[in-house]
């Protein structure tokens, strides 16, 4: 019974050693790699909240009329380059009138570095930033309403065409079929 014991504590002690070695992660072979567009998208929900940041070109991240545009897409206008340890980011972006550029520009390394960092501990090594336009905060509603009146305005066109168009040739078809009753 002693030696039966015996066995089992070795068995017991081998298992906790296997055990530990397997849980120690260093020890497994691969490697970790992010797409472009899980960073692209990590600078774009990091630019949300940029104070004087209107836009970025080529998209609406957000705005200020709460309606959002192009909701899927917050990496549209947002460019990266993602190495193994590191990442380089390039931006066209709109700038509130009024505001100090330099300072949002600041802010916008900040932020795009400390999220890319918490989230994927890759460095951020560079970040250009190219500023095509400045507006007030009333220019970017107007514009931002007008874009999506238009993109609204398109698709009831559309609808309201197809419909029309579908009740035309239900029509025709309906002076087609003879006037046939199937029961009586």
């Amino acid at each position: 019974m002693e030696k039966n014991m015996q066995n089992f504590e070795k068995m017991e002690e081998h298992f906790n050693q296997s055990s530990h070695l397997s849980s120690d992660s260093s020890d497994i072979r691969g490697e970790l790699t992010y797409e472009d567009k899980v960073v692209q998208k990590i600078v774009g929900y990091a630019l949300e909240h940029v104070d004087g940041l209107l836009s970025v070109e080529g998209g609406f991240f957000s705005n200020l009329t709460g309606k959002l545009v192009n909701t899927n897409n917050v990496t549209s206008g947002v460019d990266v380059e993602v190495g193994k340890t590191q990442v380089a980011v390039d931006l066209k972006i709109i700038t509130e009138y009024g505001k100090n550029v330099p300072d949002i520009y600041e802010e916008i390394k900040n932020v795009i570095t400390k999220k890319v960092a918490d989230i994927t501990a890759l460095d951020v090594v560079e970040v250009n930033v190219t500023v095509t336009d400045i507006k007030t905060k009333a220019e970017q509603e107007e514009d931002e309403v007008t874009v999506q009146d238009r993109v609204v305005d398109a698709a009831q066109s559309t609808g309201e065409f197809t419909s029309k168009q579908v009740g035309k040739v239900k029509g025709k078809v309906d002076d087609m079929t003879p006037d046939k009753r199937r029961v009586d």
